[in-house]
């Protein structure tokens, strides 16, 4: 598998769809396995890349935080402080990791948990393989720090866990900063 740039607007116009918050079951529910060739898939990329485009701070979406039950999710960490690598927006089906080290603790928000953020050990360095839509050509994807940990949370998302779930205990949950 070779590492490849990846263009969403191939996708056409998604729909910007509602975000599933906590605690709805379809956040803590693992997701199925989908075809990356199916139109399904690729509607629901296109809707992820919409969805995303419009929620201001958001690097990443996994596929049931808009209701859908598929192993597939949206990531873009572009312009973000703290990305050291940056792949640019992709879209990802069927992913799994390959290698993940080196561990850090840093924090981390969510869409479906708006209110609050947490202090969460993840691997600082990974390599991830999966599927694009559309084309269902596999990729690998070798990646750290930031990006690193956004693949993670969003991985996690599609197992059913929240970053909730990593956290330490509840004094590593702090409430979300606004900022005007």
């Amino acid at each position: 598998m070779a590492t490849r740039s990846f263009d969403v607007d191939q996708f056409g116009t998604g729909a910007v769809l509602p975000v599933v918050t906590a605690p709805n079951p379809m956040l803590s529910t693992s997701c199925q396995p989908v075809s990356p060739t199916a139109a399904k898939t690729i509607q629901l990329a296109a809707d992820l890349v919409a969805t995303m485009a419009v929620s201001p701070g958001c690097v990443g979406l996994a596929a049931n935080q808009l209701g859908a039950d598929a192993r597939v999710f949206s990531l873009d960490v572009t312009g973000h402080p703290k990305a050291r690598t940056v792949h640019g927006a992709l879209v990802l089906v069927n992913p799994e990791v390959v290698s993940a080290s080196r561990k850090e603790r840093a924090r981390e928000g969510c869409m479906s948990v708006p209110d609050f953020t947490g202090d969460v050990r993840r691997a600082s360095r990974l390599i991830i393989a999966g599927y694009l839509p559309g084309t269902g050509e596999p990729v690998e994807i070798e990646t750290n720090a930031f990006e690193a940990r956004a693949f993670l949370h969003e991985l996690d998302h599609i197992d059913g866990l929240l970053f909730l779930d990593r956290v330490a205990g509840a004094h590593a949950i702090h409430p979300r900063q606004t900022y005007q």
